[in-house]
């Protein structure tokens, strides 16, 4: 007797996942611990595209590679229901309306630089300040528990301000997580339940092998080719690749790299920080922003769509990558202990990062601490959502400066 054949589900086709994920860029806001109880809501709670424990997991898994995590949360689930085409289209639906706000308000800019009052743009640094102030808070208050986790987080504050290089960072995570394998190991690991998909190994692999290859051969193709369109793809893939901790450690990543460069004037720099705690989505399609106000018309909007791509590009190649291997990398005892010890160590380069360029480059006077703490307690106290914050920060900059 032939088995019954069981309908595919609408919401299992692309264009759907692309309406579904859509409707939650749009609405979206405050930031990506945020998006990641959206995402609860909408694929456990509301469709029952996997349990409870199965989302869990996934959640760990991003939070353990680089790069955006509720973006990869997002890919991933797309990637269950529909493989690559589906993965793209969560991404697309995610992201579109952010980067589209993003990159409009940069063309403002560029076109209505003399129009805009330096006191709304004052006021949107000062915004960064809470921003960052409150996301060191949190974190360090979750991830910080203990005297170890602190000394870890102060230690490497510590050494990223005081050499204030790329590299640096790199290798602070590095070695934080090396310090923590052998501080905090765990005798057992939690039970835990792999995401429902069909993934070959071979693709992961094919999908880890692009994500170095790209990672080794971007630099040297810069140093050998060199030219703005190909530095501008390596300055943002290589901040993709190597960022632990999501949206907020990017910052001294790119500034690095585009202020000294002289690609984007850090006012401008720190005014789109500010703007795209505004809008919903992924605080990384401040690239776009940033690729729209560094290039110059006729192709301003292609700078900015590049430099999107480039910087999301590793997010996917390692979520499809490592996705056929999660279960059981999951279950290394050492695997955990070093998740807490980078952890710490991305609390630390936070901390650094608020300090320079976000605090120094905004906080000039009195008033500054005023606005910027008064910021912080809406923030973290009053609980009101941060585009509410953008906006009245941006007004009192146009009253008072």
């Amino acid at each position: 007797m032939p088995q019954e054949v069981q309908p595919v589900s609408r919401d299992s086709y692309p264009w759907a996942i692309f309406l579904i994920f859509l409707q939650l860029g749009l609405t979206s806001f405050g930031g990506p611990v945020a998006h990641l109880g959206y995402f609860r809501d909408e694929f456990v709670t509301r469709r029952a595209w996997l349990t409870e424990r199965a989302y869990a997991e996934v959640v760990a898994l991003c939070q353990f590679l680089p790069g955006p995590a509720s973006s990869q949360v997002g890919i991933a689930l797309g990637y269950s229901r529909a493989g690559f085409p589906g993965a793209f289209a969560a991404w697309l639906g995610f992201t579109l309306p952010s980067a589209l706000l993003m990159m409009a308000f940069a063309g403002g800019l560029a076109r209505y630089a003399g129009g805009v009052s330096a006191g709304v743009l004052h006021g949107l640094k000062l915004v960064a300040v809470a921003i960052v102030a409150q996301a060191v808070w949190a974190m360090a208050k979750n991830l910080c528990t203990d005297a170890l986790r602190m000394t870890i987080m102060v230690v490497a504050a510590s050494i990223v301000l005081l050499m204030p290089y790329a590299w640096v960072q790199v290798g602070v995570i590095f070695l934080a997580g090396l310090l923590g394998t052998r501080l905090f190991r765990r005798e057992s690991v939690a039970m835990h339940e792999a995401l429902p998909l069909a993934s070959s190994r071979r693709s992961g692999v094919i999908c880890l092998g692009l994500f170095f290859a790209l990672l080794l051969a971007l630099p040297v193709l810069v140093h050998w080719m060199p030219g703005p369109v190909l530095a501008m793809i390596d300055v943002f893939y290589r901040a993709g690749a190597l960022v632990f901790g999501g949206g907020h450690v990017v910052l001294p990543l790119l500034q690095a790299a585009v202020v000294p460069a002289g690609w984007v004037d850090n006012e401008t720099f720190l005014a789109g920080y500010g703007a795209a705690q505004a809008v919903p989505g992924p605080l990384f399609t401040f690239a776009a922003f940033l690729g729209t106000a560094m290039t110059a018309a006729p192709w301003r909007y292609l700078g900015g769509l590049l430099c999107l791509v480039a910087i999301f590009l590793p997010a996917f190649l390692l979520v499809l990558g490592v996705l056929p291997f999660w279960q059981s990398l999951r279950a290394l005892p050492g695997v955990q202990a070093a998740l807490s010890g980078i952890n710490a160590a991305v609390v630390g380069l936070l901390l650094a990062a608020f300090y320079q360029p976000v605090w120094v480059s905004a906080i000039h006077q009195p008033q500054d601490v005023v606005l910027a703490l008064l910021a912080f307690m809406t923030l973290l106290v009053w609980k009101q959502p941060p585009w509410l914050v953008v906006l009245v920060c941006g007004a009192l900059g146009y009253v008072l400066w």
